[in-house]
C-alpha cells in the first residue's frame, strides 16, 4: 500500500514539474515577443525623432541641404539614408529617401485606366499638355487642329476652347501664381500668354522661329522655352518680358530644370547631343556627345539620385546619365517613337509613352538598376503624356486615327 501511494506521488510530482516547465516556456516566449516589438516600436520612434530633428535643422536655409544620416540595426550593422531638404519646395519625405538597398522601391507598379474624355472634332497631331492642379483643368495643344482644349478633370468634359491667336500650338504651361496660360508655337516661334480664367489673349513674344517646349521656375517666377536654331528663352512670368537667351547647337527638344540646383538640361537631336547650362549667368557649361543612339527627344530628371533619363528614337531606349559626370549607367528598350518620360519619386517608377501605342513602366530598384514591370497597350500615336504626381495620374493624349476620335486617356497610379 505505501510503495502504491509514495508510485502515485511520484507521477504527480512528475507531471506537475512538466507543467511548470511548459508554462515557463510559454511565459518567456511572450515577455521575448512584448520585449521585441517594444524595442521595434521604440527604434521607429528614435528614426522619427531623427528624421524631425534632421529637418528642422535645415528650415533656417534657402539652400539645398543634401544630409546622409546614418540608423543604426544592430551592432554590427548600420544602414544610410540620403535625404534631401530645401525651404522654397522641399521634397516630401517619401520621395526624398533613397536607400542604399538594392530592395528599396517600393509603391504600385500599376496604371490602370479610369476614364477617357472625347474630344469631338479634334484632328491632326496633338503635342504636349498642361495642367492648373489645384482647379483640376488639362490643357491640350492641339497642334494640328490649331487649337488648345481645356478639360475638366472633375467633370470629365472638355469646358472650353481656345481657337483664336494660336499657330500651330506645341509646349503649355499654366502659371498658377498668375492664373495665365502660357502657349509656344511652331509656325511663327511666338508665346501666347492668356488669362487663366477668361482665356483672353493678353500678351505675345515673338521669338525666332518654331516655338516648343516650356517649363515654369517657380522659384525665380522665370518661364523657359525652347525654340528655333538653338534658343532657350528666358521670360519673366509675370512681367512676359524676355530676360535673356541660352544659345545652344541646334533646337531644343525636352530640357529640365533642377528644382534645388542651377543646372538645366537639354535634348539636342539635331547636333546628337544633350547641353548641360548654368540657370544664373546662362552659359552652357558642358556638352555630352552622343554615340550609342540618336534621336534623343523626351527628357526626365530624378534630382535626388543625379540622374537623367534620355528616351532616344533611334534604336529605342532610355539610357540614364549621371548627371554629376555625364556618364551613362543604365539603359533599356522601350516602346518606338517615345515622346514623354516621367520620373514619379514616390513610387520609384518611370512612365514612357511611345507613338507605336503603348506606355512603358520602369521600376528604379536603385539609382542605377531599372526593370520593366508593365507595358499598356493604348493608341496608335498617342505618344505625348503628362504625369501629375500630385493628383496621382497620367494623362495620355490620343490622336484621331483610322475612325477613332480624338481624346484623352486618364490612367491612375496603383
Amino acid at each position: 500500500m505505501f510503495n502504491m501511494n509514495a508510485r502515485i506521488e511520484s507521477i504527480t510530482l512528475n507531471r506537475m514539474v512538466v507543467a511548470y516547465v511548459i508554462g515557463m516556456l510559454v511565459t518567456l516566449m511572450i515577455l521575448s515577443s512584448l520585449n521585441s516589438n517594444a524595442f521595434f516600436t521604440t527604434k521607429n520612434n528614435i528614426r522619427s525623432i531623427i528624421m524631425q530633428n534632421a529637418y528642422a535643422s535645415d528650415r533656417h536655409t534657402n539652400e539645398l541641404s543634401i544630409k546622409d544620416i546614418i540608423f543604426k540595426k544592430t551592432d554590427y550593422s548600420t544602414t544610410t539614408e540620403r535625404v534631401i531638404f530645401g525651404v522654397q519646395n522641399p521634397y516630401p519625405l517619401s520621395a526624398a529617401l533613397s536607400s542604399t538597398g538594392a530592395n528599396s522601391s517600393t509603391g504600385n507598379s500599376s496604371l490602370s485606366l479610369v476614364q477617357s474624355i472625347p474630344l469631338p472634332n479634334v484632328t491632326g497631331r496633338i503635342d504636349h499638355l498642361g495642367v492648373d492642379k489645384k482647379g483640376e483643368r488639362l490643357f491640350v495643344a492641339e497642334l494640328g487642329n490649331n487649337s488648345v482644349d481645356i478639360i475638366d478633370l472633375r467633370g470629365g468634359k472638355r469646358i472650353s476652347s481656345i481657337t483664336t491667336g494660336l499657330n500651330e500650338p506645341q509646349g503649355i504651361a499654366f502659371i498658377p501664381e498668375l492664373n495665365r496660360l502660357f502657349v509656344a508655337n511652331r509656325a511663327d516661334g511666338s508665346v501666347n500668354i492668356f488669362d487663366g480664367k477668361t482665356f483672353t489673349l493678353l500678351q505675345t513674344i515673338k521669338l525666332n522661329g518654331d516655338a516648343d517646349n516650356i517649363r515654369y521656375d517657380s522659384n525665380n517666377g522665370l518661364v523657359y522655352v525652347g525654340y528655333g536654331n538653338g534658343g532657350l528663352a528666358v521670360i519673366n512670368a509675370s512681367s512676359g518680358e524676355k530676360l535673356g537667351n541660352i544659345q545652344l547647337p541646334g533646337h531644343p527638344e525636352s530640357f529640365q530644370l533642377e528644382k534645388f540646383g542651377n543646372k538645366v538640361f537639354a535634348n539636342v537631336p539635331d547636333d546628337d547631343s544633350i547641353i548641360v547650362a548654368d540657370k544664373k549667368n546662362l552659359k552652357v557649361t558642358s556638352k555630352w556627345t552622343l554615340t550609342s543612339a540618336t534621336e534623343n527627344f523626351p527628357m526626365a530628371l530624378d534630382e535626388g539620385n543625379h540622374r537623367l533619363f534620355v528616351g532616344f528614337r533611334d534604336p529605342a531606349k532610355v539610357i540614364v546619365y549621371d548627371t554629376e559626370s555625364g556618364r551613362g549607367v543604365a539603359s533599356f528598350n522601350t516602346a518606338k517613337d517615345v515622346d514623354d518620360i516621367f520620373y514619379d519619386a514616390a513610387n520609384k517608377q518611370i512612365y514612357i509613352s511611345g507613338g507605336e501605342g503603348a506606355v512603358d513602366i520602369f521600376k528604379q530598384r536603385d539609382a542605377d538598376h531599372y526593370d520593366l514591370v508593365n507595358r499598356i497597350q493604348s493608341a496608335q500615336g498617342a505618344r505625348t503624356s503628362l504625369f501629375v504626381p500630385e493628383l496621382n495620374q497620367l494623362y495620355l493624349a490620343v490622336p484621331e486615327h483610322q475612325g477613332q476620335e480624338a481624346q484623352i486617356q486618364i490612367y491612375e497610379v496603383g
